[in-house]
């Protein structure tokens, strides 16, 4: 007997492929998007048929509301128990050196994107009159660099720190319905998204900040080394949906108290300032 529904975006690799693994496994029919074909199939194959594949991408409105409909016209009755908001993108570099496109292009995946499956799926989730079903929950995977405010991450953290504001106003609309709204805020997690980094393109090292760039990149690669299991991750996620009343909002990564709290309790703005200038070598 299934144990409900759960919708998760992005679940051709890393985070949401994980998640979309755990909730097959424990027993609910799992609803994935993917934006091919190939990586459907693919999933069909490594999930089995617990798992349904839908396709759209999250920038694509008319398709997302296709979607919704049609799952409307299936699982209507019962409802999702859980949307996790995981589809998204980093477009990195100093800001002096990206056009306003590439912020756009940032913010229409990772947060206007969001706000458009939400809407979308919302009535599926409890917020429409007379609902026959019980209210289900929401969970956003945003990131640490929502607060971190590191250099060459500006434009994924601003569209992150977008994130976190929206689901807090949402989080106090959506009690009217009874609908929860969690944030992660990972850190790193050990997935394939590693593996694709790439070093900063030759235009942008002959700027002032080649450098530096060249050094962050090195740390990046570094950080993988301690990154978080995603099995680990994922772990939390469910525990997260399982559980009645769980924290709004949750860092996660390892060494946490280490890396994170004890840094911002000990360390000011500026004094980090001084630090990454002299970490990155910020010298024209």
């Amino acid at each position: 007997m299934s144990q409900g529904n759960v919708l998760i975006t992005g679940v051709s690799t890393g985070i949401g492929y994980f998640a979309a693994q755990k909730f097959v496994r424990e027993g609910y029919q799992v609803y994935g998007s993917v934006r091919r074909q190939a990586d459907a199939d693919r999933l069909v194959e490594d999930f089995g048929v617990n798992f349904h594949p839908l396709i759209f991408d999250v920038t694509d409105e008319g398709a997302i509301h296709a979607t919704a409909d049609l799952l409307m016209s299936t699982i209507g009755g019962e409802g999702l128990q859980l949307l996790v908001n995981n589809s998204g993108l980093a477009i990195t570099g100093p800001v002096q050196c990206l056009s306003t496109d590439e912020f756009r292009q940032q913010f229409e995946v990772n947060f206007f994107g969001l706000i458009a499956v939400t809407n979308a799926f919302l009535p599926l989730l409890g917020a429409r009159d007379k609902c026959p079903h019980a209210p289900g929950k929401i969970i956003n995977i945003s990131s640490v660099a929502s607060s971190s405010g590191m250099p060459f991450m500006t434009p994924y953290g601003s569209s992150k720190a977008a994130v976190d504001a929206l689901s807090e106003g949402l989080r106090r609309e959506l009690m009217i319905y009874g609908i929860d709204v969690i944030v992660f805020n990972p850190g790193p997690i050990k997935t394939p998204i590693w593996d694709k980094i790439v070093e900063p393109n030759a235009l942008v090292r002959q700027t002032v900040y080649g450098k530096s760039l060249m050094i962050f990149h090195k740390l990046s690669l570094k950080q993988a080394e301690g990154a978080m299991p995603v099995e680990r991750f994922v772990e939390k996620l469910f525990k997260a949906f399982r559980k009645k009343k769980y924290k709004t909002f949750e860092v996660i990564m390892r060494k946490k108290f280490l890396r994170y709290t004890m840094a911002r309790m000990l360390v000011s703005d500026r004094s980090l300032d001084k630090i990454l200038y002299k970490v990155l070598k910020m010298k024209p």
